[in-house]
């Protein structure tokens, strides 16, 4: 715990809350007889501390991006591999608590089970220090990281990324048109999830164009 503590940055109060965000369902259904609960009820709260602070300081840094591109961009920071990326400085799997089988198949080092408990972490140190004490966590493990993030991250990266946090949603894009002369020829392609169209766009080529949808997407989806 203390070294874990050390990388963090952070002292805990009351540190059956790191304990908690660090077992994860596996360990606690071998375990029931015990009383012991999983992360999933942090991870629910750590998520939302971090959309929200993530939303907040990209509002506040940058007042002439769109909607759009905001979107897009925090996206990028609260993605799944970027927060496996937090995971792997923090070494996270290695003081993760796993049942037997989620051990033997290698859960350490598997990315939702590591992802997800970052996000258990940082609820863990929100309920223990409150929000200001999570903003410094995830400034200086995400948001430090903003610029390198969004410069390497596409459109349709981020819609994907969008998309896949609830299952069963498969995104799809279709040509739909083309004109003008070999040399300059445009096209239009529309994006659809679950088959309903969510997006169309246009480029001089298909993956620009393919772009350009997955951006009017993320727009259409961020206004609703």
């Amino acid at each position: 715990m203390e070294a874990l503590e050390e990388k963090l940055g952070y002292r805990f109060t009351d540190r059956a809350l790191l304990a908690n965000a660090l077992t994860h369902s596996s360990y606690a259904n071998e375990n029931r007889g015990r009383g012991i609960q999983s992360n999933e009820r942090l991870e629910f709260l750590g998520d939302s501390v971090l959309g929200m602070v993530t939303a907040d300081y990209l509002y506040r840094t940058h007042p002439d991006l769109p909607e759009g591109d905001l979107t897009r961009t925090r996206a990028a920071l609260v993605c799944e591999s970027s927060l496996v990326e937090v995971a792997q400085r923090l070494d996270l799997g290695a003081y993760l608590k796993l049942g037997r089988g989620e051990e033997a198949g290698g859960g350490r080092e598997r990315p939702s089970i590591v992802a997800d408990a970052v996000e258990a972490v940082l609820a863990a140190v929100y309920l223990d220090g409150g929000i200001g004490s999570a903003r410094k966590l995830i400034q200086r493990f995400i948001l430090d990281k903003e610029g390198e993030k969004s410069a390497s991250r596409d459109y349709k990266t981020a819609l994907q990324e969008l998309v896949q946090r609830e299952s069963g949603r498969v995104l799809g894009y279709k040509l739909i048109g083309s004109w003008g002369p070999d040399h300059a020829k445009v096209f239009s392609v529309e994006v659809d999830l679950n088959g309903a169209p969510i997006g169309q766009g246009q480029g001089r080529s298909k993956k620009e164009a393919e772009q350009m949808a997955a951006k009017a997407a993320i727009e259409k989806m961020a206004a609703e």
